[in-house]
């Protein structure tokens, strides 16, 4: 496709999925000219109109293709081929985040490795080849364990919890590189949202705390409900080691606290993700419009909060036409902003969200839970 002559820029993005969905309507803003190499025509990017091509982001030269006459390259999702992505830069077109620091959100086992190499606190870990493994790591470490898939597991797909040699060894008959990694006593789960230019400016948004169930982000809350103290913490931990990495974009660093006060670093997303959902409506410049920012080397908006406390709740599981239906009663909830993806219905899929602010955590909570609910059927 030819690029419309007054777009500022034009900013590819691999995969259509419903985060090139939002990034659009900051593109839009930003008169940036978005375009996606989705993998079918119902992607919610395609569905919404993104200009797009259809391609499988794992196929090199499928994506090698989409980035001829782009300005810069970006991601939708982590699943990319780095082959391909090494090639386009090869052609002389920046790709952002940088193959390199993209490693750190493909490959668990690298990055576990990498960071304990350079001192960042993390969860004791090991490769595991065989039940052998697992029973050695569980000697030392004890059970229950965490047992990881190291390459293509998100949204609590890959990651399984076992508590002795049996269900180990079942877990493992699963093709694929896998880690062992100690249970952690959790007090919460926390992220930071780092916006990061290509020339090295970069802001984090207040710390959010989540609540996960089965692996999957299903309440978030800005700002934490923690000590200050503890948040600066985390907010430089996210700026030192995204920095080390060299990502740049959005990165989401995810984090564990552990019950003694421990803080330590679970993941990595290099892209917009999950828990920035909330800055849509919550902070003076979203997570999307900072991310096509710091793409294109562009000054990084503010960070700060339009309101005392953010809430957002997760839409999931199989009630996508379920959720249009209710559409107009979950509108009734005064104070709630609803975001749905135009995506089918699976089993645990995030199919929408709900963002509420207020004067309080409890009032915003509320107000969210109760538009979620109503999408998911009740009355």
């Amino acid at each position: 496709m030819a690029p419309n002559s007054l777009s500022s820029a034009r900013v590819g993005m691999i995969g259509g999925g419903q985060l090139a969905r939002m990034t659009q309507r900051a593109a839009i803003d930003l008169a940036v000219r978005l375009e996606v190499l989705a993998a079918s025509p119902q992607d919610p990017a395609v569905l919404a109109g993104v200009p797009h091509q259809i391609g499988d982001p794992l196929d090199p030269d499928a994506v090698v293709s989409f980035a001829r006459g782009l300005e810069v390259v970006t991601l939708d999702h982590e699943l990319v081929s780095s082959e391909a992505l090494g090639r386009i830069q090869e052609n002389g077109i920046p790709v952002v985040p940088d193959p390199a620091a993209l490693r750190y959100a493909q490959d668990k086992l690298f990055a576990r490795t990498r960071l304990a190499s350079m001192g960042y606190p993390i969860p004791a870990f090991s490769r595991v080849d065989d039940a052998g493994g697992v029973e050695r790591f569980a000697s030392e470490h004890g059970w229950p364990i965490v047992l990881k898939m190291s390459t293509m597991g998100y949204d609590g797909r890959g990651v399984e919890v076992v508590h002795n040699l049996d269900q180990a060894a079942h877990t493992l008959e699963s093709a694929g590189v896998w880690l062992a990694e100690e249970m952690l006593d959790l007090s919460v789960e926390l992220a930071v949202v780092v916006a990061r230019r290509q020339s090295g400016e970069a802001v984090t948004y207040p710390v959010v705390e989540t609540v996960q169930e089965d692996g999957i982000c299903r309440e978030l809350i800005m700002p934490a409900r923690i000590d200050p103290g503890l948040a600066a913490a985390a907010t430089d931990l996210a700026l030192d080691v995204v920095a080390e990495i060299g990502a740049a974009g959005i990165v989401a660093v995810e984090m564990f606290v552990t019950t003694e006060g421990d803080l330590m670093i679970n993941e990595f997303a290099t892209r917009p993700h999950n828990s920035g959902h909330a800055t849509i409506e919550g902070a003076v410049t979203s997570q999307f419009h900072n991310h096509l920012r710091a793409v294109l080397d562009w000054p990084l908006g503010s960070t700060r909060l339009v309101a005392p406390a953010v809430a957002m709740v997760n839409v999931l599981g199989m009630g996508a036409r379920t959720a249009m239906r209710q559409l107009p009663s979950a509108l009734g909830v005064d104070g709630a902003s609803v975001h749905l993806y135009g995506k089918d219905e699976r089993l645990g899929r995030k199919i929408g969200h709900v963002t509420a602010l207020g004067e309080s955590t409890d009032a915003s909570l509320d107000t969210a839970r109760r538009a979620a609910s109503i999408l998911g059927g009740a009355k």
